[in-house]
């Protein structure tokens, strides 16, 4: 089993699993944590994220397989945010899986955009003289500059100064067959974009749902933007508030 940093809240369930979009780390739904109101959750840091192990190789697989322990069989909804969001996707045979939903992912990729992660997965790990050029570097990656502060797990002392904790090995997964990974889920499944989304278009998501949700006035992180209004637009969340 790898071991994984989690975070955990609430009490009454079903549970609510919380993934992370690539670079960021559990941290990001604190306050879907405080807006679920005593739902029982839970929030990994994925495999090779912050407090988190690393993988030998990175797939959406794999991360799935990893987190794959934390879905109560009595019950879970799985709500995964981009690079989350697909490994929400893989998970959706689990047992104790009822619905999951999947928050700003990115649909639709060109070969350009497959060959730059795949450049980036390759690239040696950055060092950095001061703990604040390597948060820095973490905002950026995670999409949260502005947003939000740099977690304690997001980056590490390393030999020669502070690097991010994050293994960018992981931007090597790939394209991530969305369309294939609806069309086999077992369970329902809601996909959401925030109406500033860059990342994912309605286009994008009106070609591979007959229906979706648009969160008005958020973009890319709308789970950080604004938890409340993520955690009461989407339905499989506000049911269990009832």
């Amino acid at each position: 089993m790898t071991e994984l940093r989690v975070l955990r809240g609430g009490g009454r369930g079903p549970t609510v699993v919380l993934l992370h979009g690539l670079g960021a780390t559990a941290d990001v739904w604190d306050g879907v944590g405080q807006a679920l109101a005593g739902v029982s959750w839970v929030a990994p840091d994925l495999p090779g994220h912050g407090g988190s192990a690393h993988l030998d190789g990175y797939t959406f697989a794999a991360v799935a397989a990893a987190v794959a322990p934390l879905v109560d069989p009595a019950g879970t909804v799985v709500v995964g945010h981009s690079f989350g969001g697909v490994v929400g996707l893989h998970l959706a045979g689990v047992p104790g899986v009822r619905a999951v939903v999947g928050v700003g992912i990115k649909v639709s990729w060109t070969p350009a955009e497959l060959a730059k992660a795949a450049d980036l997965a390759a690239r040696p790990a950055s060092i950095f003289a001061a703990r604040d050029e390597a948060e820095r570097r973490h905002l950026r990656i995670a999409g949260l500059d502005g947003l939000a502060a740099a977690p304690d797990a997001a980056v590490r002392a390393v030999p020669g100064g502070w690097g991010l904790a994050f293994d960018q090995r992981a931007f090597g997964v790939g394209e991530p067959g969305v369309a294939a990974l609806l069309a086999a889920a077992p369970v329902p499944v809601l996909l959401a974009r925030g109406e500033h989304d860059q990342l994912v278009s309605s286009a994008d998501l009106d070609a591979l749902v007959p229906e979706f949700v648009v969160l008005p006035g958020l973009g890319h992180n709308a789970h950080v933007e604004n938890p409340a209004a993520l955690v009461n637009q989407l339905p499989p969340l506000r049911v269990l508030l009832e």
